[in-house]
């Protein structure tokens, strides 16, 4: 006769602990350290990231305090407690003055120039320079390239206005092959201006801003350009369907960080290159919070402009990485 067996009841199940008893904390998987250990395995890397981390809350995160100037009619000789809340009285100021508004069209004007020609000009530069099989001439010129970049805005200015003045070099090619009949003082054409500073800033910053270009060139797979080569394709076609959408994720990452700074291109050649008949054209963000702001002894006025800016560069970078998101390419965050 066959026995009967009886039904088992199902019950439970609780984690096992080390010990194998039931209710306990449950076994780590073999291999698995606990976060202290963790630390200890990367003390080296931790101790070596530290001094950045320092400074990087000594100079970057600390300073953030003193946007508080912004909301406060701030004098230097009180104290932070003895200061007078205004609220956002100084942005009012700022969005009622007609020379912001000039400043801030002149600084998108010549940010977005210098964004899209300067890219234009670096990928260029650095197809170009992937395309050269004379290697010690391509070292060469590569070298010379990032020359312009450790020039000082001082010299370039120098350089800029004696090539383009009335009696300079460049009047006289011009005159002496017909385009023009007599010299022009392009220093003194409001209209030319920001094609002046953009083609400054072109020739100042495209050998060092091809750099990570031509690096992500130097990683694309050379089977891909054999293959190429075995079904006709010319070495402009091996660029335009190989190498530059190899590098695609790269020059999106490129354009979001720069687009991120689009506001913040400075005031330096601004101010050099600029004079009082292009004025009105010079203005710049950074330029207006130099003479309106610091020059008066407006320190709320100024920091309430530096404040404007860090928020529109946030919007501009989010908005950026959220497009390069949508087509699936270079996403920052």
């Amino acid at each position: 006769m066959s026995k009967s067996i009886a039904p088992v009841t199902p019950q439970a199940e609780l984690p096992l602990g080390k010990s194998g008893k039931k209710g306990q904390r449950p076994q780590r998987a073999p291999g698995e350290k606990n976060i202290w250990q963790r630390l200890n395995n990367q003390k080296a890397l931790i101790l070596m990231s530290l001094p950045f981390v320092i400074w990087l809350i000594i100079f970057r995160y600390i300073p953030v305090f003193g946007w508080t100037m912004a909301f406060q009619d701030y004098k230097p000789q009180q104290t932070f407690f003895e200061q007078e809340w205004v609220g956002l009285k100084h942005f009012q100021d700022l969005f009622n003055e007609p020379q912001f508004f000039r400043a801030l069209e002149n600084t998108i004007g010549m940010g977005v120039l210098g964004l899209v020609f300067g890219t234009l000009a670096a990928i260029t530069f650095a197809l170009l320079l992937n395309e050269m099989r004379f290697t010690k001439f391509k070292k060469l010129t590569q070298t010379i390239s990032y020359l312009p970049h450790f020039v000082s805005w001082v010299i370039v200015a120098n350089i800029v206005t004696t090539m383009l003045s009335v009696t300079g070099p460049v009047n006289g090619l011009l005159t002496s092959i017909g385009i023009i009949d007599g010299p022009i003082n392009f220093m003194a054409r409001p209209g030319m201006f920001w094609g002046l500073i953009t083609t400054a800033e072109v020739w100042k910053s495209t050998g060092w801003g091809a750099i990570i270009y031509f690096a992500a060139m130097a990683g694309v797979d050379p089977q891909l350009y054999e293959a190429a080569k075995v079904d006709g394709a010319s070495r402009f076609r091996q660029m335009w369907h190989i190498t530059l959408p190899s590098i695609r994720p790269v020059i999106i990452v490129l354009l979001i960080l720069n687009i991120g700074n689009l506001i913040n291109i400075g005031f330096e050649k601004q101010m050099l290159l600029g004079n009082n008949i292009v004025a009105d054209r010079a203005l710049v963000i950074d330029l207006y919070a130099l003479n309106y702001g610091i020059g008066m002894f407006r320190y709320s006025f100024g920091t309430a402009i530096g404040i404007f800016k860090s928020v529109i560069s946030v919007i501009l970078i989010v908005i950026a990485n959220t497009f390069a998101k949508k087509i699936g390419e270079g996403r920052v965050f």
